[in-house]
């Protein structure tokens, strides 16, 4: 878990990324490039390569967040409701306002995925058996009755092939002109960067907290606009990338403890290097043809997660 190799690893991968697809591009082509393969590398590959790269990281961030302030290891933008509460933002805004733009698509989602992250929370706060694995489980149920409402508006208003293009993360749309929304994702990471101390404080309980003081509400409230926020904006850019908030923090926790301000840059590499890896896998298992990273990312985070769950009950035992 040395920054080093996660670095070393990510830039490995990330000239990978860029010469793996139908049209043949080698690392020696770059000498002699015609327009073509410069127009492949500039409106597809190296989008989609960035896009990748800021998808990974600022999702793991937000993963690591929300860990932070319910204190609960298993929970997630996909465990807690955010995902399914930005899905039903988007149907709302394609109901009222049917050639709305991105921007507002991503504001409406944005409102929903806040909504439904406090809703959350809130549910949080009413729970007395606070069981690390059974918290998670009550994130699903509630997850999965808004993506139920979704799933029914969708079919009274014939949206229901519009809304499924969210359900699963899928990198192979990202075009020049159709990602840069993601950009938006940057400057929310650098807030968290800057209120890292604080979110490891909140993360010790809100009595603990105003006897530092600490303006814990506030802190919350910050944390779940930023999770809200980067939830919206991959949504709408990339689809749901499932698991990736909630493995790669713990992964990352196992080895270097729960501070949070040191735990960012690792998770950031580590998110990026395993989403690009995901990404590669999908491409190339059934070449020419690709598989959705949402589905690569799904099979290899669930394997991943019962393996979290088990031996958090072997450490419990």
């Amino acid at each position: 878990m040395k920054k080093r190799y996660l670095t070393a690893a990510l830039i490995v991968l990330s000239v990978c990324s860029v010469f793996i697809g139908v049209k043949d591009i080698s690392p020696l082509d770059l000498f002699s490039l015609t327009e073509q393969q410069i127009q492949i590398l500039l409106v597809s590959r190296l989008p989609r390569l960035v896009s990748l790269i800021i998808a990974g990281t600022s999702m793991s961030i937000i993963g690591l967040i929300m860990q932070q302030l319910t204190r609960n290891k298993f929970v997630s933008p996909t465990t807690a409701g955010t995902m399914d509460s930005a899905r039903l933002g988007v149907l709302v805004a394609l109901m009222l306002f049917t050639s709305a733009a991105p921007l507002l698509k991503m504001a409406v989602a944005f409102v929903f995925a806040l909504a439904g992250t406090i809703v959350f929370m809130k549910i949080l706060d009413k729970i007395k058996f606070k069981d690390a694995i059974f918290i998670p489980l009550v994130g699903l149920m509630f997850g999965n009755i808004i993506s139920s409402i979704t799933t029914f508006f969708a079919y009274k208003n014939n949206l229901i092939q519009n809304i499924s293009s969210w359900l699963q993360g899928d990198f192979s749309i990202v075009m020049k002109g159709r990602y840069e929304m993601l950009y938006l994702s940057i400057p929310l990471m650098v807030i968290a960067y800057l209120y890292a101390n604080r979110f490891t404080v909140a993360g010790m309980g809100e009595d603990f907290s105003k006897n530092l003081g600490l303006n814990y509400r506030q802190v919350v409230n910050i944390g779940l606009i930023l999770v809200a926020a980067v939830s919206s904006v991959v949504l709408l850019t990339i689809g749901t990338i499932p698991f990736l908030g909630l493995i790669i923090p713990n992964i990352v926790s196992i080895y270097r403890g729960d501070n949070l301000k040191n735990n960012l840059s690792h998770t950031a590499l580590l998110g990026a290097v395993f989403v690009i890896a995901c990404d590669i896998l999908g491409r190339v298992i059934i070449y020419p043809y690709e598989i959705p990273i949402g589905l690569t990312v799904g099979v290899i985070g669930s394997g991943i997660f019962l393996y979290l769950l088990m031996r958090s009950r072997a450490y419990a035992s």
